[in-house]
């Protein structure tokens, strides 16, 4: 046998984790060409596509554009056209007899050869998928080279009982899924886990090609993986990046593994099951396999600063901004900001802007001039002293006889907002605002104030991932000074304030909201779990009381299993618990 040619049944798969743009089916078509033509230049058989990849995802009321629906498709008819692998799944919004439906389309050279429908649609957490879609009915199996394919959708997957089974009982020796899956802490690593319960639940080769990039508030890490039969994994894509992955697989494998297996020798063949024959045979390549990659999981640091990059460069690349501009107070906040998107975007691109009042201690100042150097940004003071001094006269009248408060604290902060949003709309700079989650969480910022901005880096933060991703960027090099990481927190609107004058310390206050906002455990569940029953009552008062302000917040990377925003829907009015 020649051999330039690969032994009868092997087959190369390749995944595509790519980045697409919501609402630009053609721009995202054009991407996915040149994707394709990478993978046939490395002799692949079978590619994926992520999930809803014509479209971006989520489209959201996108879909209920019937222009838009056409758009997609007709793009998916050009990309069919310009094929060059012998099979590609790809997915799209479809309008199809029964309704809407998210579809992954099978393409071969000259046209699309078979359509499945999602049937499982989440209607949970960050997924409105039952608002847009009507979910699918009929199971596909592809029939190509002698090897047996099952096809899902993201969701149909992550069900025990999904129709991934019945493919398995039908004899699919290769399960494909096809996901738009987002990334929140510790999810790459569970959703590993599920996918190679599956894989060997089914024995049976199961290949899972995941979106990658940041969508609005959302983030998707990739991590697309292979998994053989017996649930190993045999190729992992990287996380947070854009990576075509390839890997060989033989049939023998599941079906050796069947003919030993008991549980396979009774069962009852899958339900009813569209079966398409797919024309085309495995592509000959030189001789060995495609090298497969398993790379590994980032640590939880690291994960999580990735994520927050990823995030902050789509948004801005996405939505057209040529640079952003941070409110830097010499504090921990704005300077994990302004590193991650000096990371993001490169430091030409990040403006820092320091605003001291009469109370900024000199320390910030240093501090802030110190990170700014390191980071090498551009870098400027403005002063708000007579500003502020020129509005409270304006209030003397109807301010005379009541003592200084957070009216007086929070005047300087919306200052600081309003010059800022005037160097954003004359340079056309995104503000990046800087507040974390604890502080979302429990009121502990000024509306119009440091809330003003388009996008937050660390919304979904907590205080203490705040120092840790701190330490992180350290450790590359020294650009976060070392007294800001070791001073107490403050806003630095009054003289010798601290944050825990007014909050629980960071320690303890990140555990009660992560039980509280994260888990839905009630107060008096959280003081069974041993905290501080003061601590609790006064962090749920804060949480309820703030919902307000955080639906005028702007939109940040979601990190966390449940963020603020599209997440977590509290009303506005009415509380509870009422405490």
């Amino acid at each position: 046998m020649n051999g330039s040619v690969r032994a009868p049944g092997r087959i190369r798969i390749g995944l595509a984790q790519v980045d697409v743009r919501v609402g630009r089916p053609e721009e995202n078509r054009r991407r996915l060409e040149q994707w394709m033509a990478e993978a046939r230049d490395r002799a692949v058989d079978i590619l994926l596509f992520p999930e809803l990849a014509l479209s971006g995802y989520p489209p959201e009321d996108l879909l209920f554009r019937s222009d838009f629906i056409a758009a997609c498709w007709a793009e998916l008819e050009v990309l069919a056209r310009h094929t060059t692998v012998p099979v590609a799944v790809v997915g799209l919004p479809r309008r199809g007899v029964s309704g809407l439906t998210n579809t992954a389309a099978v393409l071969v050279p000259g046209r699309v050869a078979a359509l499945y429908d999602k049937q499982h649609l989440p209607n949970y957490g960050v997924f409105d998928e039952a608002r847009y879609f009507t979910p699918g009915r009929e199971r596909v199996l592809l029939e190509w080279a002698g090897w047996r394919i099952g096809l899902s959708v993201c969701e149909d997957v992550w069900l025990a009982d999904g129709p991934w089974l019945e493919d398995a009982r039908a004899g699919a020796d290769l399960l494909l899924n096809i996901s738009a899956s987002p990334y929140h802490r510790d999810k790459p690593a569970a959703r590993d886990r599920m996918l190679a319960t599956r894989a060997q639940d089914a024995e049976a080769f199961l290949a899972a090609c995941n979106l990658v990039g940041g969508q609005d508030e959302l983030v998707f890490d990739g991590t697309s993986a292979v998994y053989g039969p017996d649930g190993t994994v045999l190729a992992r894509a990287g996380s947070f990046t854009e990576e075509l992955l390839t890997v060989d697989l033989d049939p023998e494998g599941p079906r050796y593994r069947r003919g030993l297996d008991r549980r396979w020798f009774h069962r009852e063949p899958g339900g009813a099951a569209a079966v398409v024959t797919l024309e085309g045979e495995p592509r000959p390549h030189g001789p060995g396999a495609a090298a497969a990659v398993v790379r590994p999981f980032l640590d939880p640091v690291e994960e999580l600063r990735r994520a927050l990059v990823l995030g902050v460069r789509d948004y801005v690349e996405k939505n057209g901004f040529e640079a952003v501009v941070v409110g830097l107070s010499g504090g921990i906040d704005s300077s994990v900001t302004a590193a991650l998107a000096v990371e993001a975007l490169g430091p030409h691109r990040v403006h820092g802007i320091f605003l001291p009042s009469a109370i900024t201690s000199q320390e910030s100042r240093e501090d802030a001039e110190q990170l700014a150097a390191a980071l090498g940004i551009d870098y400027h003071e403005i002063g708000i002293a007579p500003i502020f001094e020129a509005s409270l006269a304006q209030l003397a009248d109807l301010f005379r006889g009541r003592p200084w408060n957070e009216a007086e604290e929070n005047l300087q902060a919306r200052i600081r907002g309003n010059l800022l949003m005037a160097l954003s709309n004359k340079f056309g700079w995104l503000v990046l605002i800087t507040g974390n989650k604890s502080e979302m969480a429990t009121g502990y910022s000024t509306l119009y104030g440091d809330m003003a901005g388009g996008f937050g880096v660390l919304k979904d933060v907590y205080k203490r991932d705040v120092y840790r991703l701190a330490e992180a960027i350290n450790r590359d090099r020294p650009v976060i000074p070392r007294r800001v990481l070791e001073k107490a927190p403050t806003a630095e609107l009054r003289p010798g304030q601290r944050d825990e004058d007014s909050l629980p310390p960071y320690a303890v206050l990140d555990q009660i909201l992560a039980g509280y906002v994260e888990q839905d455990l009630s107060p008096e569940e959280l003081v069974a779990r041993g905290f501080d029953p003061e601590h609790v009552r006064l962090t749920v008062k804060l949480v309820n009381r703030n919902e307000y302000k955080r639906r005028q917040a702007p939109v940040g990377t979601r990190v966390s299993p449940r963020a603020f925003g599209r997440d977590r829907r509290m009303p506005i009015t009415g509380r509870f618990p009422d405490v």
